[in-house]
């Protein structure tokens, strides 16, 4: 057992074919003691919620992913109501996919970014090429007090403007991959009070774990490479993402 803490701000363990306690005992001997399961759709964010009430340390969000638009959000409100959950989304834009037509996305992200301001929770932004527009309707309805870019995979220029707003940016294992240079430059970027750390659990294990199933266990991973690149010790990156986790969440 480690005595480093670390913190995995966004995974999806409620619907892995491994037991979910299984996988968080295997994360809490790397030292990933804290984990935000995230919901994809209405009744997948039933399914996070029901995980994280029997699991300590593990917590839920809900929301509809822009994927899953054109389904709609009936019934997310009274989701919102329940103590596992700690925010809203994953909800935003994917225009490289467009699963659901584009006007559809947007009304459904506006509308969890209205229900996020009227329960002041932190809202969860999946934003894949659609930086414009995701940007754009930010701007309209503003950024509510905590809101973080998951799985951030723009450049320097997208980090700039998310930074500018606000936000928050976590990182996940694609900031190891030999090709991502662009989003090193602008993981460089964050400052320390605006950084968090990913699995996106199942998807996007971190080199050396690549082609093989991700876990929150591989959180030490991504810290360790990015205390390399930030030149800063393993310790102070894992207290500091582990510290604006539990604020940015409120756990």
């Amino acid at each position: 057992m480690t005595s480093v803490r670390w913190f995995d701000n966004h995974c999806h363990i409620h619907g892995l074919d491994d037991a979910a306690p299984v996988v968080v005992a295997a994360a809490r001997a790397e030292g990933v003691e804290g984990m935000i399961t995230v919901g994809c759709t209405v009744a997948d964010s039933v399914a996070a919620a029901d995980c994280a009430a029997g699991i300590d340390g593990v917590w839920a969000t809900a929301g509809v992913h822009p994927h899953d638009a054109k389904d709609g959000i009936d019934g997310l409100v009274e989701l919102l109501d329940r103590d596992e959950i700690v925010a809203v989304g994953e909800c935003g834009l994917d225009y490289h996919y467009d699963h659901s037509p584009r006007d559809v996305q947007r009304r459904v992200f506006e509308a969890q970014i209205g229900l996020a301001h009227e329960r002041d929770l932190p809202l969860v932004i999946h934003s894949r090429s659609a930086w414009d527009d995701t940007f754009d309707v930010l701007d309209d309805l503003g950024l509510p007090a905590h809101t973080v870019f998951h799985c951030f995979t723009g450049g320097p220029a997208e980090a700039e403007a998310a930074l500018a707003r606000g936000a928050h940016i976590s990182i996940s294992g694609i900031v190891t991959f030999p090709s991502a240079q662009e989003l090193r430059d602008a993981a460089a970027l964050v400052p320390d009070d605006r950084l968090m750390i990913e699995t996106d659990t199942p998807y996007l294990a971190p080199v050396p774990k690549r082609g093989k199933a991700n876990r929150p266990a591989n959180v030490p991973l991504i810290g360790e490479f990015l205390a390399a690149e930030r030149g800063k010790s393993v310790e102070s990156v894992a207290s500091l993402t582990w510290d604006n986790a539990r604020r940015f969440y409120g756990v």
